[in-house]
């Protein structure tokens, strides 16, 4: 178990976290800045807290109240950093060799056998960093992390500086070798969908505090707040006037809702994810219908697979930057719906509806 409970007072803001990693890989998301590497930095003892307590496995690592702080080398850390960090001057086998100690020669290379069969690199351990490509490196990188059998491995955005095919392939080859790893994990990513597809808890930071923390499932089907919903993907919110428990003005949507849950005082804005916007047919739509609306498009832009589309309610658009909501359909849904004569008609669904604060 590792327990984190600390402080630090950076220039932009204060760090102030406070959570307990038990079996599950959790995973750090947040925005450029919002302190995820600086939290593993103090875990690892490559950063000192101002204040607070790290505990892992009833170790303690720091404790300011205490005057503890063991070195780097004393934590049973692991660490994966953005680059790699491999020593140019070392074979892929002494790299991964580098951080253990007290073993016997023929101990340490039967370590090193074993890594690289993990990571699949059995035969590479006599070449140099620069003669490997970059899935190859972090390979080695992750391998040297976890030779030391570390209590806490720690990976911060590990795929950053890999090609689209390179961070798919080492994203599967990271979740299967996490799968027999007896340790703890946190993954730092600002990738919500990537976080979401490795781990299974998630600590959501917002400019150094904990915006969210639970179950991944949980954290994107109900973020509390207008910066979760953000950092988890979601593009569409809007300000709301109350009208009675269940029926709000979307201010800037121009329209009024029903919602499933309660609206309460402390209730901002609302908001509804891309791909949960509903495109009924002429059949489908009731003029009473509750939450449905008239939709022209604005204009859309396109992936491989999906289309988003801009759309405005109520009414047809000014101009292309006069758009309420975003919708995302795959390409084959797309191609049903692009002949159709304006407007449309869409459905917010209720249950679908995310009721936020500020």
């Amino acid at each position: 178990m590792l327990i984190v409970d600390i402080h630090k007072q950076l220039p932009q803001y204060d760090l102030e976290v406070s959570f307990t990693v038990e079996g599950e890989t959790l995973g750090l998301l947040g925005s450029s800045g919002s302190g995820k590497s600086m939290t593993l930095r103090c875990i690892a003892g490559i950063e000192t807290p101002t204040q607070g307590t790290i505990v892992l496995n009833d170790r303690i690592l720091y404790d300011s109240h205490k005057g503890i702080n063991l070195p780097s080398r004393d934590r049973k850390v692991g660490f994966l950093f953005q680059h790699y960090a491999l020593f140019p001057h070392l074979t892929v086998a002494q790299n991964i060799a580098y951080g253990l100690r007290g073993l016997s020669k023929h101990a340490t290379h039967r370590q090193v056998i074993e890594q690289l069969e993990r990571v699949q690199l059995l035969g590479f351990g006599d070449r140099y960093p620069h003669q490997l490509s970059g899935g190859q490196q972090q390979r080695v990188a992750l391998a040297r992390a976890l030779a030391t059998q570390p209590d806490v491995l720690l990976l911060d955005e590990p795929f950053s500086a890999l090609d689209t095919h390179l961070r798919n392939e080492l994203e599967k080859q990271l979740i299967k070798t996490l799968s027999s790893y007896q340790g703890l994990t946190l993954f730092v990513s600002h990738n919500l969908e990537e976080a979401y597809r490795v781990c299974q808890k998630l600590l959501v930071l917002d400019q150094g505090k904990v915006a969210a923390a639970g179950d991944k499932q949980s954290i994107f089907d109900r973020p509390s707040t207008l910066a979760v919903a953000q950092l988890t993907g979601c593009k569409n919110y809007s300000r709301i006037q109350p009208i009675d428990r269940h029926t709000l003005h979307a201010l800037d949507w121009n329209c009024t809702l029903q919602t499933a849950d309660f609206i309460s005082p402390s209730h901002t804005h609302i908001g509804i994810r891309a791909h949960q916007i509903t495109f009924l047919d002429a059949s489908q739509h009731l003029p009473d219908q509750t939450n449905t609306f008239p939709a022209w498009v604005v204009w859309t832009s396109e992936t491989p697979h999906r289309m988003t589309i801009y759309l405005k309610l109520g009414e047809s658009p000014i101009d292309t930057d006069d758009y309420s909501l975003q919708a995302e359909v795959f390409k084959e849904k797309w191609e049903q719906l692009k002949d159709r004569p304006m407007p449309w008609f869409v459905s917010l669904d209720r249950s679908r509806l995310l009721l936020l604060c500020q």
